[in-house]
């Protein structure tokens, strides 16, 4: 194992659909040593062949109840220790968003947050979400407390700041940019979770993690930053860099990723 572990978090729209557009090259070229995938659409039964359990890396899957819908991911080249599912709600499991993996003392949590947008874009969901985030907070607090290190990464599905999206005002009704989740965040911010994109990079404006499929938005870079990794007090120390990588192409996300110092997993 080398001194530093890359790790990518990529929202893949389906990765049934990724397949075909070339996701086992980025798997077995470019991606590093963990990969965590959202919004995968499928059961493990229906990941193609090939990408189930391929040579060298170590797998898990989480699939919602309902078909087609949600779903996590995660590509090891690590051996990890064990994996958590489950946030103690049926109302959160049901809908397979969540893998809290250690490796050692790392704690590791690959989660695809739920979007509020709801039906007809009526933001019914929202408090759905507000709880689930909350849900994860609480489910992550005493260990962040005891200084454990802790990385989230995922589909956030919040911009945090106006410079996060490339038109706040256009979308302060809109799920994703609305004043309630945006606070939600903000508490986490408080709360002690570093945001390591903006730790390396400060205000720096036009990043973007996704992009509307209409035509000629993502050309244009119209779009929003809604993909993070978060790190614990305790994590923060061993993290040496974060990305966004709009040039990987594949889905209507694009993948973000951290170095890490190997000494984080303490074994």
């Amino acid at each position: 194992m080398s001194a530093t572990i890359r790790i990518h978090s990529w929202n893949v729209n389906g990765i049934r659909s990724a397949a075909k557009k070339g996701f086992d090259d980025f798997l077995f070229t470019r991606a590093g040593d963990i990969v965590a995938l959202q919004e995968t659409r499928a059961h493990e039964a229906q990941v193609p062949e090939a990408l189930r359990s391929p040579s060298g890396f170590h797998t898990h899957f989480v699939s919602a109840e309902r078909g087609g819908y949600s779903g996590v991911g995660l590509y090891s080249r690590i051996p990890f220790d064990t994996i958590e599912t489950s946030l103690g709600e049926d109302r959160f499991d049901c809908e397979g968003r969540l893998q809290i993996a250690e490796y050692g003392d790392l704690l590791f949590v690959n989660c695809y947050f739920p979007n509020g947008s709801g039906k007809n874009r009526s933001n019914d969901r929202v408090p759905y979400k507000l709880d689930f985030y909350r849900a994860l907070f609480d489910r992550l607090e005493s260990e962040k407390q005891a200084g454990r290190p802790i990385l989230i990464a995922g589909d956030f599905n919040t911009a945090h700041r106006e410079i996060d999206l490339a038109r706040p005002k256009a979308n302060v009704k809109t799920s994703g940019f609305l004043p309630e989740e945006r606070e939600e965040f903000d508490r986490w911010i408080r709360a002690g979770w570093i945001d390591t994109f903006r730790h390396f990079h400060g205000d720096a404006e036009g990043h973007y993690t996704w992009w509307s499929q209409r035509f000629g938005v993502r050309e244009r870079n119209v779009g929003w930053r809604i993909d993070y990794i978060l790190a614990s007090s305790g994590a923060l120390p061993f993290v040496r860099a974060a990305g966004i990588h709009p040039d990987i192409m594949g889905s209507d996300h694009c993948p973000i990723s951290v170095d890490v110092d190997v000494a984080i997993i303490g074994r």
